[in-house]
């Protein structure tokens, strides 16, 4: 029950980025919202420890600043995965990713504060 209020959350979280940025299009709803946000669960549990690996020194020589830049990477790579299965969720561009990784990076927070943690 867990996985599926977290997928949820992520679903929503990926919404309200849609919602407050103009070059966040998420059309069709519910449906390709969810399927989205699984596109981005598989996308940060199988690619970003990879980058996060690679990019260890930079990391640590910003302070821990530039996980926005590869949070960003994730949602231009879920984007364009969408894309190929012709979910229709799009992200204009790197500035938009970024601000949108941020956006989805604090409403996960910000949900996860509400569900249990069993």
């Amino acid at each position: 029950m867990n996985l599926l209020l977290r997928w949820f959350a992520s679903a929503a979280a990926v919404g309200i980025a849609a919602w407050l940025l103009p070059g966040i299009t998420v059309p069709g709803g519910l449906p390709a919202l969810l399927a989205v946000a699984v596109i981005l669960g598989l996308v940060n549990a199988l690619v970003r420890p990879v980058l996060r690996w690679l990019a260890c020194g930079l990391i640590v020589l910003t302070l821990g600043l530039f996980l926005l830049v590869i949070n960003a990477l994730m949602l231009l790579l879920t984007s364009w995965i969408a894309g190929q299965l012709a979910l229709g969720f799009r992200v204009d561009g790197f500035t938009t990713a970024l601000y949108g990784s941020l956006i989805v990076s604090l409403a996960s927070w910000a949900f996860s504060l509400l569900l249990d943690d069993d």
